[in-house]
């Protein structure tokens, strides 16, 4: 699964519940808490691994492992793929072919807590949009254009409001603050209180607050181009995520609902409008003659 709370969580609670015990259900927010933090991680497969050389950026104490594809012909800028949650890096092997012919480097790297890379617990962007910084440090000078999926585009929106070396950003199925989304997943089988005992949980062994996770928040600060997808019949992360997101964003905005879409669907049937956006936010001209200038 790649949506933004993973199948741990839910694995976790109903093997609580399976229980059917009060040590069952005392057990209750400590699964949830251990179900957020911990998505399950996914292997590359070996085909995967060998789409190109492995290539490492430091994180302060983790490692992130990735690929860096360079671009064929006139270099126009660097365009970095972050994935999904319970996903890895291999998800962006066909964004590398369609991009680096247009002059794009592209790089891809697994989150902490997935993949190949360092950490064992996933904050959703509290700490994962440093790592994008750190990632950032090691890119050739020039445009760079985030995309993201589902916890990606999340990652992606919170960088953009401290970076400024961020020009674009393509966010598909992002939630607005992980909170909300959070109690929309659990909601049919927590109580209130539950929740709030899991994200108490959550906050103690993560070393992180669960408010402060908000790209709804991170987004009236956000004065580059953003273009938000959403698929219509997401129901992992409803589409009134990206709609509040895009009302709340600073600067250049674009907001297209995909018709027909799930969650982690948009992307693929959006590209042509994607590539698009992207020209016209950074204009092959106009990249030459700023790599030429640096």
């Amino acid at each position: 699964m790649r949506a933004i709370v993973a199948k741990g969580l839910v694995c976790a609670v109903c093997a609580a519940l399976a229980a059917g015990t009060v040590a069952g259900c005392h057990a209750l927010p400590s699964a949830g808490a251990n179900g957020l933090l911990h998505p399950a991680r996914r292997p590359l497969r070996a085909q995967e691994r060998s789409l190109g050389p492995l290539v490492t950026f430091s994180a302060g104490p983790l490692s992130l492992a990735g690929w860096r594809f360079p671009a064929t012909g006139s270099r126009r800028g660097t365009i970095v793929y972050l994935h999904g949650v319970a996903d890895n890096r291999a998800a962006a092997s066909g964004i590398a072919t369609r991009f680096t012919p247009r002059g794009f480097d592209l790089v891809a790297y697994d989150s902490r807590a997935h993949g190949d890379s360092g950490g064992n617990v996933c904050t959703y962007g509290y700490y994962e949009r440093h790592d994008l910084l750190r990632v950032l440090d090691a890119l050739e000078p020039g445009p760079v254009v985030i995309i993201g999926s589902s916890l990606g585009a999340a990652v992606a929106l919170q960088a953009a409001a401290v970076d400024g070396r961020i020009s674009a950003v393509v966010a598909a199925e992002a939630f607005s603050d992980l909170a909300t989304v959070a109690r929309e997943r659990a909601a049919w089988f927590f109580s209130d209180g539950t929740v709030r005992r899991a994200f108490a949980l959550a906050e103690q062994t993560g070393h992180f607050k669960i408010d402060d996770v908000s790209p709804v928040r991170a987004a009236r600060t956000i004065s580059i181009p953003v273009f938000l997808l959403h698929g219509s019949r997401d129901r992992e992360t409803p589409p009134e995520h990206s709609r509040r997101i895009f009302d709340a964003l600073a600067g250049p905005r674009r907001l297209q609902m995909v018709e027909g879409a799930g969650h982690n669907q948009s992307l693929s049937m959006a590209w042509t409008q994607i590539e698009q956006w992207i020209d016209d936010v950074i204009p092959a001209t106009q990249a030459s003659a700023g790599d030429h200038a640096q």
